[in-house]
Parts: structure tokens; C-alpha cells; sequence
């Protein structure tokens, strides 16, 4: 028997509203990447029976090479480097609990999950979660990671080699593999029902005809609060991540306000709650809109701004989604800047904020970030400031407020984000997604259903 330290080996976590989740002998099934994509002929389940077993997945989306150089990912699949949703551990989880899991374990590793292990060891604190009319039994008993050293050790104990399978999964000819190991668990809930609230502001549109449409502007206002102690300090302070956001929002509203001549279209500030445990607030609007999508053109996210100075360039998440990247594109030549691809598409940034629950209702969304060319810095100044960021201060305590701050750049990119909701907010069309989007059938069937197609 092998019994592995909270948080140092594990940390698990149930979505269930019930005082306590018990597991015994639940059989390990490793699933590779636990992925089923039909438009990729994917399936790493091929029909076994999953009820009842804790399912071993592997984060991230598997790896295809390309058939032309191996040594690249084939861009056709999965995004290549770029993380597709079902690379995400909430869809991980969320495709378990479908195939009637007792419980999924995440093999954490640094590269393919975006973050380190200390970043999994904050999910371990006081979780919140919506809470559904079967008060989420629907979900699997426990949802978990499990450090990568201690799966590769579980590996051994079931006989099986862990690069070898890994390697395996990569394929579309994976076919899930018994470990031959029990897993029994215990989980005892302290529960609490809190009702955290969303805030929203609302500028009425000019135009008669156009001011019962919308574009959302949203910022999480939200952090990690009190958690694990870091050099003494247990407050997680969330300057930039995501304090910095809800002042670029405010400023923004400002600016909107004192519009002339003001936006033809109704603009909505929402600063929203419990992004931090996995965008509650805005999955909540969005399926409760105070305003119906189908006359929501555009919702525009603000989570960490620039606050190390002026940058030659617009990172723009997801770039080649919609049309918004098309007036994002205006927007930034006349301020003499370009936009550029997200630097880390590995890392899924564009599943993982508060634009997502909005695309997935068909909302074209807007996910800009930092440029990483800074004017008057080298190359590569940009990125060293990024990892800099990730190591020392991402869901950590010291993301405070520093002495070196340059809001120079964070200045430069709100007006862009003012342009850019201002054009779409006196546009002519409704921006659409782009072709192959995973949303854009969505949108279109809402659209013609609401009889609002432009």
C-alpha cells in the first residue's frame, strides 16, 4: 500500500454538494489524454467501460507529429502547439464525469499544464463552485492531481512504463490500460453557501434602433485570498492578476462616459466573480444574461494588464477567431503597433478567462494580453519578464504593487481596448467568428433563432 501527502503528492478536490465522498478499491485506468474529438478521429476510450474507475489522464492535448517533420507538432491536430479546449483539465474532468468516473487524476507536468506544481498546491484551499439542481452529483466523486514523480512511480508499481505509455497515447491507436491498482479515497467536506456577486455597469447606446444591442468590457475582481503562507505572507494580493484589470475596466467606463459623440450601441462593464475557481461569475452571466447574446456583439476581457511600459505590439489570444482581430488590427496600426500571436499557445490562455463562458455561447470574445517588444528594450526582454512573472509572482503572495511599475504601457493598451469596443459599439455588422471556429455554428444557430442575423 502507498499513501501520498496532501499537497505535497496530491491534491484532490470534490464538486459534489454532499459532507462527505468516500471511494474503496476503485480501479486505475490510464486513458491518455482522455480526449474525444470526432472532427480529429480521436477517441483514447474506444468503448471500454469507465463506470466506477478512477480514470489517469494526462494534461494537455496529445502531442501528433506532423507527418512532413516529426519534430514539429502537425498544426491540423489539436491546434499543434497551440492548446485546443480539450487540452484543458476542465474538460478533462468534465468528459470523466460524462463516462461515469469515480474519480480523475491529472498527471501534472510544468510544460504541458502551463504553471508549476505550487501554482496546483493553491487549488487546494477553499474551493466554490455553482451549484446545480442535483447539487452537482453529476460530476465525478473527486477531481485531482497527482505530482508527476508519484505517477511515474504509480506507473512502475502497475508494471507499465509511464514514457512508453505516454509516448503510446500520443497515437490514435491508444487503447485505455488497466494499471491493475485500487485507489480508495476519502474526502470530508466543511461547506459554506455564499452568495458572491457579479457588478455591472450599464452605458445606454445612442441610437434608438441600436441601443438594446450590446458589447461587454469584463474584468475579475476576484483572487485567491487567504491561502498557503509564502515567506510569511498569506495573503494572496492579486495586484496585477487581477487588480490591475478592474482599474483598466473603470477607466475604460470613464472613458465611455465622456464619449463624444457616445457609442451608438449600449456598452456593459462586468466585473465579475470567481474566475480564480474556474470563471464562475462570467459562466454564471452567461448563462444567465441580464441582456440576450444574440444582441451581444462583442465581449472584450481584461485580466493582467502591462504594468512594465510601452511595447511595440498587441498580443491578441486566440488571434484568428473572429472579425475582432480585424478592427483590433485598424485599431493598432493607428497607433503605430501590430498585433502579434499569443507567445505561450501551448499554455491554453484562451480557455482559461473570463471571454470563454461568452464564446461558448457563440459571443465572439476578445482575450488581448502584454505585448512582449518593448520600446527601447532587447529582444527577448519581453518573455524574460513574462517567465519572471510566472516563476516568482503568478497566484503567489507577492503579486503586490511594485516600485518599478510603468503604467506607460497599460495606459497605451486601454485606449486601444476603448478603440477597438467604440468601433464595434458603431459598427454596421455583428463581427463574426472566423471559418473552422469551434464556435462559430453556435453563434450562427443563435443568431438565426433570435431572427437577429446582421
Amino acid at each position: 500500500m502507498t499513501r501520498l501527502k496532501y499537497l505535497d503528492d496530491y491534491v484532490a478536490w470534490t464538486r459534489r454538494i454532499a459532507p462527505e465522498i468516500s471511494l474503496k478499491d476503485s480501479p486505475l485506468l490510464f486513458v491518455g489524454y482522455g480526449v474525444q474529438a470526432p472532427e480529429f478521429n480521436w477517441d483514447d476510450y474506444k468503448g471500454v467501460d469507465t463506470r466506477g474507475k478512477v480514470l489517469v489522464m494526462l494534461v494537455n492535448d496529445p502531442p501528433v507529429p506532423s507527418a512532413a517533420d516529426p519534430s514539429k507538432l502537425d498544426p491540423k491536430i489539436f491546434g499543434g502547439n497551440a492548446m485546443t479546449y480539450y487540452g484543458r483539465w476542465t474538460y478533462k474532468y468534465d468528459i470523466g464525469a460524462e463516462k461515469g468516473a469515480a474519480g480523475i487524476l491529472l498527471v501534472h507536468e510544468t510544460g504541458p499544464a502551463g504553471y508549476g506544481w505550487t501554482v496546483v498546491q493553491g487549488f487546494g484551499g477553499e474551493r466554490f463552485d455553482l451549484i446545480t439542481p442535483d447539487k452537482n452529483m453529476g460530476k465525478a466523486g473527486f477531481e485531482a492531481w497527482i505530482g508527476l514523480e508519484q505517477a511515474k512511480r504509480l506507473f512502475v508499481a502497475s508494471g507499465q512504463d509511464f514514457t512508453s505509455l505516454k509516448k503510446q497515447a500520443a497515437t490514435r491507436a491508444f487503447r485505455p490500460v488497466p494499471l491493475n491498482l485500487n485507489a480508495s479515497i476519502t474526502l470530508r467536506n466543511k461547506m459554506r453557501t455564499i452568495a458572491s456577486k457579479n457588478v455591472v455597469g450599464k452605458l445606454t447606446g445612442s441610437d434608438s434602433k441600436l441601443k438594446e444591442e450590446y458589447v461587454v468590457f469584463t474584468a475579475h475582481w476576484d483572487h485567491l485570498g487567504v491561502g498557503q503562507p509564502v515567506n510569511g505572507d498569506r495573503i494572496y494580493h492579486g495586484a496585477v492578476d487581477n487588480a490591475s484589470g478592474v482599474a483598466g475596466l473603470i477607466e475604460v467606463s470613464r472613458a465611455f462616459k465622456k464619449a463624444s459623440p457616445p457609442p451608438k450601441r449600449s456598452i456593459l462593464f462586468l466585473a465579475v466573480t470567481g474566475e480564480e475557481q474556474g470563471l464562475l461569475g462570467s459562466e454564471h452571466y452567461a448563462a444567465n444574461p441580464l441582456y440576450p447574446l444574440a444582441k451581444t456583439l462583442a465581449e472584450i476581457n481584461m485580466d493582467g494588464m502591462n504594468v512594465n511600459g510601452r511595447t511595440k505590439d498587441v498580443t491578441i489570444v486566440g488571434l484568428g477567431n473572429s472579425d475582432l482581430d480585424d478592427y483590433a488590427r485598424r485599431v493598432a496600426a493607428r497607433q503605430g503597433r501590430v498585433l502579434a500571436s499569443d507567445p505561450e499557445p501551448e499554455k491554453g490562455f484562451y480557455y482559461r478567462s473570463d471571454h470563454f463562458p461568452f464564446a461558448q455561447k457563440g459571443v465572439p470574445g476578445l482575450n488581448p494580453d502584454s505585448g512582449i517588444n518593448y520600446i527601447g528594450k532587447p529582444p527577448g526582454y519581453g518573455k524574460k519578464l513574462r517567465d519572471k512573472y510566472n516563476e516568482n509572482d503568478y497566484h503567489k503572495p507577492s503579486d503586490v504593487i511594485k516600485p518599478d511599475w510603468d503604467l506607460s504601457g497599460m495606459i497605451e493598451d486601454l485606449q486601444f481596448l476603448w478603440m477597438v469596443g467604440y468601433e464595434v459599439a458603431n459598427a454596421e455588422h455583428y463581427p463574426q467568428w472566423k471559418p473552422g471556429t469551434e464556435f462559430k455554428a453556435t453563434r450562427e444557430s443563435q443568431l438565426k433563432a433570435a431572427g437577429a442575423a446582421k
